[in-house]
């Protein structure tokens, strides 16, 4: 008789922050044989809205002709309609924004916009804000009006992005995210996290890597915590914008094609046993074999300093796939020189470690490694 094999996170602890469908995800955890730790970032509230900000807000849209209208979440969407069906003003609102070519960053708004009758002309699939954004450059923006409705966090850098373009640009706040009232979960996932004793964490939205990073600071721990997330503890995302949080702290992370829950369970399914064995690929015929810090180029040691490391683990993350120097600069250590030039030195480190034709250079993009296959 066939041993039954074990489950495919047997052995393994994670970390969950989400505080919504939280039953569903530990459920689906747990049956894959993982030992969660559950420590909610943010409130289990409803997302706070504060009324009068929002009407006012409401009343500034509807005083003036909008050209463009940038919708950003489906929650956000509701919540605004609702509060303008209360006021008597749901009517004048879409009608409104009807008349502006709309923009919608992802599925779920798009699905919220056309419950109404809206219709967006466009949408990125990669439902990241900064497609959206990329969609509008070499566009004339100057003197038209835009609105952008906001999620829980502030947009207030795109706002003056666009106004530096000549756009007059109003921000819609329509609701705001609340830490989790009760903070000891959280600070203690930090330290298990900051001493490698969980293997992932997984985040569920924006907001919550920034309610984790922001405990982290307050207890001291921050810089072990983004050197564990850098080295040894897997951060799983939902979704490419829950994953783009943790590029202002240089933590790489992964996520899923699709932004589904069972998908990123699924993600961590492959990625936690591999990780474990560690990782190996074939670059231009030889075989390099990463195990935390240490690495192995055909089953010899190779030593790397922290920053080529740093971009070894970044180029690792999806090998193959080119990654900016923008992004690599994110990733290397904290105190390193902040500048393209000390990328550029990293990467000629790299090389001269693991071979010069590894690591490719991807004219006016960036980096990658030259997997085989």
């Amino acid at each position: 008789m066939n041993p039954i094999p074990d489950p495919p996170l047997a052995g393994f602890r994670v970390g969950v922050t989400a505080a919504r469908k939280v039953e569903e995800q530990v459920g689906l955890l747990e049956r894959r044989g993982a030992e969660v730790v559950w420590a909610p970032a943010l409130s289990l509230e409803d997302n706070h809205v504060e009324e009068a900000h929002l009407r006012s807000a409401t009343d500034d849209v509807l005083s003036r002709p909008i050209d463009l209208f940038l919708a950003t979440t489906g929650i956000g969407l509701r919540a605004w309609f609702a509060a303008a069906d209360r006021w008597g003003l749901k009517d004048q609102l879409l009608a409104r924004l009807g008349e502006a070519e709309i923009l919608a960053r992802g599925p779920k708004s798009v699905g919220a916009l056309r419950a109404h009758g809206l219709r967006e002309l466009w949408a990125p699939a990669s439902e990241e804000f900064e497609d959206v954004l990329e969609h509008l450059r070499g566009r004339g923006l100057d003197g038209q009006r835009i609105v952008v409705q906001e999620h829980g966090q502030s947009l207030s850098m795109v706002a003056h992005a666009l106004r530096r373009r000549g756009a007059d640009v109003t921000s819609v706040a329509v609701y705001r995210v609340v830490a989790a009232e009760d903070p000891e979960p959280m600070f203690h996932l930090i330290d298990q996290i900051a001493d490698r004793e969980v293997h992932a964490v997984t985040f569920t939205a924006a907001p919550a890597v920034a309610a984790l990073m922001e405990a982290a600071g307050s207890t001291g721990r921050r810089e072990d915590v983004v050197s564990a997330f850098q080295a040894d503890v897997l951060a799983s995302c939902v979704g490419p914008v829950t994953a783009a949080a943790f590029e202002l702290w240089g933590v790489p992370s992964i996520f899923p094609e699709r932004s589904r829950l069972a998908a990123m369970i699924k993600q961590l399914e492959v990625e936690l046993p591999s990780r474990s064995a560690g990782t190996s690929i074939e670059i231009v015929g030889r075989t390099l074999l990463l195990h935390g810090d240490d690495v192995l180029l055909d089953g010899l040691e190779v030593k790397l300093s922290p920053a080529p490391l740093a971009v070894l683990h970044a180029l690792l993350v999806n090998p193959g796939h080119v990654v900016s120097r923008g992004d690599l600069l994110a990733h290397l250590p904290s105190g390193t020189a902040g500048s393209e030039h000390a990328v550029e030195m990293a990467v000629a480190r790299l090389r001269s470690a693991i071979g010069t034709r590894s690591v490719q250079t991807v004219v006016k993009r960036g980096y990658r490694l030259a997997v085989s296959g």
